[in-house]
């Protein structure tokens, strides 16, 4: 059976959402679910859900680290607290398989650079966003794409850049059941010769790299569009890009509340339209899709929203789950070494 530590503490509305979304989880995964926090609290809340508790295990932490903390300073101030105990569980052979937190980032994959270690040929490690796109792609017709680095890793080299393609790659296969994914690089041009020269020269080791599908560089128009599978980045890049991403959703659905308030005709315009838009807020919807993995660990690590709620807590163990039985790792290794041998 698969464990999952699950940090309760971590998120802006743990613990509540946390347990809440672990006991759903309990109830529709094979996976065991290994909450770790203020045991007390913890208890008291299962106590008010429905749950599977042959599935569901608690784990004492005395600590809990703030969302708006100073990640090294935190850490080091709180070694008994919720994410590094949860951290340690994993690292530690036998206790668990994988960690889910929706804590502060920083502080995530600082725990996790501190206790898990990298695969090897990895050199920087990527958060995999992501991003709902017009294209449905894979056996399973996810209408997303995901964007490496998400911000992990802020400046990159091109030898990085090369090892997000192949951990994207790996990722997409498993959370898409898409054998070969199409991979891009984010640049202000689509030519080779365009980008920065990480850019330029990560280009030319990814056309020589077999058993992938790389179709060069894609725009930020592109994006949207699903016009790539794997869009790799440098973290700085694609944090800003995320964000912008998840702005013009938010803005959109404003402006559609806006029309419906302002004019009668535009009430009536917004009620046939309802459906189209009922389907958009679903494909951008992301609590449907868990969180972000950490990818670059010998062990794995979901990233879930800040702002997760239940229904996101309970898909961040889920995809975990699904990670560990497919061996991410294992696959992420195998996609690595064969970048290298073009390097």
């Amino acid at each position: 059976m698969v464990t999952i530590a699950v940090d309760a503490m971590g998120g802006d509305n743990a613990p509540d959402a946390v347990v809440r979304g672990a006991a759903e989880a309990s109830l529709s995964t094979d996976s065991e679910v290994l909450l770790v926090g203020d045991e007390k609290r913890i208890t008291e809340l299962l106590g008010q859900v429905r749950h599977d508790p042959e599935r569901i295990r608690v784990h004492g932490a005395s600590q809990a680290i703030p969302m708006d903390c100073k990640p090294r300073e935190a850490l080091e101030a709180m070694p008994d607290s919720s994410l590094v105990v949860a951290t340690r569980l994993v690292a530690a052979e036998g206790h668990a398989d994988a960690l889910v937190s929706a804590g502060n980032t920083g502080a995530v994959i600082l725990a996790c650079a501190t206790a898990f270690k990298c695969i090897p040929g990895v050199r920087r490690t990527a958060l995999a966003a992501v991003i709902p796109t017009e294209r449905r792609r894979g056996k399973k017709q996810d209408p997303f794409t995901l964007l490496l680095d998400a911000g992990a890793t802020l400046r990159v080299s091109a030898d990085d850049l090369v090892g997000f393609a192949m951990m994207g790659a790996a990722y997409a296969s498993i959370v898409s059941k898409n054998d070969k994914p199409r991979i891009a690089l984010l640049s202000n041009g689509t030519e080779p010769t365009k980008g920065t020269p990480e850019i330029v020269a990560a280009h030319q080791t990814l056309v020589g790299v077999e058993g992938i599908d790389f179709i060069g560089n894609v725009e930020g128009i592109d994006i949207p569009r699903g016009k790539a599978d794997v869009i790799v980045c440098d973290g700085f890049t694609g944090n800003i890009t995320l964000k912008m991403l998840e702005g013009v959703s938010q803005t959109v659905t404003n402006l559609a509340r806006y029309a419906y308030r302002r004019k009668v005709s535009w009430k009536l315009a917004m009620w046939l339209l309802s459906s189209g838009i009922k389907r958009i807020k679903e494909i951008t919807d992301w609590q449907q899709y868990g969180g972000a993995p950490i990818l670059g660990f010998d062990r794995l690590c979901i990233k879930a929203h800040g702002r997760s709620g239940p229904r996101a807590i309970r898909n961040a163990i889920k995809v975990a789950e699904r990670c560990v039985k497919q061996d991410l790792a294992g696959r992420i290794e195998t996609h690595v070494a064969a970048a290298q041998r073009h390097q």
